[in-house]
């Protein structure tokens, strides 16, 4: 066998296993007898906040925000970090993220969505350890932000990526397509960078990929490479899925709606076409939104029978 069970000081063979009930095992058997990494969460909270103008008669216009807080303690001291913490004995991954979401937001009972298990060796130079990070989208009007206990501050960074290098390589039996992309986020006072590379490979039914941060200044661990792949991810939901609209208020007007499908998805769309977009997903509510002076706009909000449709 690759491990073999140890019971009273003996190795144990098939026969052995066979041979004893489930409670002698479990009376036997040894946790300490192999390495067991730590596990952590990471939180990737955005939220779509307007952003202040100088000049008082533009409109605020919103961003893409991602919370992030500043290490108070080694390792990567000082620079950026994703919220997050240990998981404990006692909790389950989904319980240790909304703890760590309670902690930084204040928040509770809203938008998570697990996204993916990261474990590459030297990842954290403490130790060995997998993390699992979680996507949550809240609605900026609610959030009280707290820096955790290893942490210094709290803060949202605007996000933004850039695609700076695409190549695409045909060969016999399928293809590579390789991207080089600059993560920015700005606080108002900071400006993180990183750049993160990726590659698809398809060779007949084989499908891989993969994703490494060449270069990074100010975000900590491999967390530039986590919130590229969390971008990605959100911006494929918001075109299938109801996934913005847990980024809105309760009720909202379709423009400001608009404004957020745009931030998100990174692209415009002509009034008409949105509005046949989302037709199915919103209802009126009879009430409208004062604009001080200006036309008032209907209020929406969405359609608790759209699961029925």
């Amino acid at each position: 066998m690759e491990h073999e069970e140890k019971f009273e000081g003996k190795e144990l063979d098939r026969g052995d296993h066979e041979r004893m009930s489930e409670e002698q095992f479990l009376a036997s058997y040894d946790a300490a007898d192999y390495e067991r990494p730590s596990v952590t969460v990471d939180m990737l909270v955005f939220t779509v906040r307007s952003e202040v103008q100088e000049n008082y008669r533009k409109l605020a216009e919103p961003a893409l925000e991602l919370l992030l807080i500043r290490r108070g303690g080694h390792p990567f001291m000082g620079q950026w970090a994703l919220p997050g913490g240990f998981v404990s004995m006692q909790e389950s991954l989904e319980d240790a993220a909304r703890r760590e979401l309670r902690t930084e937001t204040g928040l509770d009972d809203i938008y998570l969505e697990q996204l993916y298990t990261w474990g590459d060796v030297d990842r954290d130079p403490r130790t060995r350890v997998i993390s699992c990070s979680y996507m949550a989208l809240v609605d900026s009007t609610e959030l009280e932000l707290e820096a955790g206990d290893d942490a210094s501050e709290a803060d949202w960074f605007r996000l933004q990526e850039r695609l700076l290098e695409e190549k695409r390589h045909i060969h016999e039996r399928g293809r590579t397509l390789e991207r080089r992309v600059q993560l920015v986020l700005t606080n108002g006072t900071e400006e993180l960078t990183a750049i993160v590379e990726t590659k698809e490979m398809t060779s007949g039914r084989v499908q891989s990929s993969s994703m490494k941060v060449v270069q990074t200044d100010g975000i900590a661990f491999d967390h530039a490479q986590i919130i590229h792949y969390a971008l990605a991810r959100l911006r494929s939901k918001v075109d299938y899925t109801d996934i913005a609209f847990n980024l809105m208020p309760e009720t909202f007007t379709l423009t400001a709606l608009q404004k957020v499908y745009e931030v998100v998805g990174g692209k415009k769309w002509l009034p008409a076409a949105f509005r046949r977009k989302i037709a199915d997903w919103v209802v009126e509510t009879g009430e409208y939104a004062d604009h001080g002076g200006h036309r008032p706009s209907r209020l929406y909000r969405l359609n608790p029978e759209r699961e029925n449709m």
